[in-house]
């Protein structure tokens, strides 16, 4: 049975991954659409993240294993509803937002919604990781036949098909690996702008133009594997 939060939108679970974001997970959780439950990842935060989600009505598990991929697929692998959603956990996104994105995975218009970044206030994006961003999607142009302005982490889609889609980056590559084997798998994949604000805290990923690096590096990989063709990670379509 699919539960709502109101006449319009079923209820979906929010992956949060969470490496030290204690500044930025009450405005965060904040909001989450009511009757959805907010799944965050502890990745090792030192900074006391974990008591402060709990405190704010967060469910809670831990991933030791470092790596973005580890987190969001932990939390995956901890929902319960049949839609999914993932954000990032620094106050950059508005999990808000994503209650159209479950509207439209629920009503079959696409199996995979995402949400490309417009930057609102000046430093939201720094140039370099723009800059890998837009490299690393003219790659999966060329990969998949996708035509993508972003490869952002605010998203969603059914459970049950992204788990079928047996995705293994447990690093930078995570975001990347599912819209690649989603495409391979004939998902339709729908994308969406969506206001990106400055990160609260210093980022762990994109803030330098290393961690930039090692990021693309990841991806360039998963761009690397060959083709899989993946018939149980077909979405179910919904009767209209």
């Amino acid at each position: 049975m699919v539960r709502v939060t109101n006449s319009t939108t079923p209820c979906a679970d929010v992956v949060l991954p969470c490496l030290d974001e204690a500044a930025a997970l009450p405005w965060v959780l904040a909001r989450i659409p009511d009757g959805w439950r907010a799944i965050v990842v502890d990745n090792g935060s030192t900074d006391g993240s974990a008591a402060i989600a709990r405190a704010h009505g967060a469910t809670v598990v831990h991933e030791p294993r470092r790596g973005f991929g580890s987190a969001c697929h932990t939390g995956l692998l901890a929902a319960e509803a049949d839609i999914v959603c993932f954000c990032d956990c620094d106050a950059s996104l508005d999990p808000g937002l994503l209650a159209a994105f479950v509207r439209t995975v629920a009503a079959g218009d696409a199996d995979l919604v995402l949400g490309r970044r417009r930057p609102q206030e000046r430093g939201a994006w720094p140039v370099h990781a723009r800059l890998g961003n837009l490299a690393l999607t003219r790659m999966l142009r060329r990969r998949t036949g996708l035509t993508l302005g972003d490869l952002g982490p605010l998203r969603a889609a059914r459970r049950e098909p992204l788990l079928a889609l047996g995705l293994t980056d447990r690093r930078s590559g995570y975001p990347l690996q599912m819209v690649v084997r989603a495409a391979d798998a004939g998902w339709r994949v729908e994308e969406r702008e969506v206001p990106y604000r400055p990160r609260t805290g210093k980022s762990k990923v994109t803030g330098t133009w290393r961690g930039t690096w090692h990021t693309v590096r990841d991806m360039r990989a998963v761009l690397r594997q060959p083709p899989e063709a993946r018939d149980l990670a077909t979405p179910t379509r919904v009767a209209r």
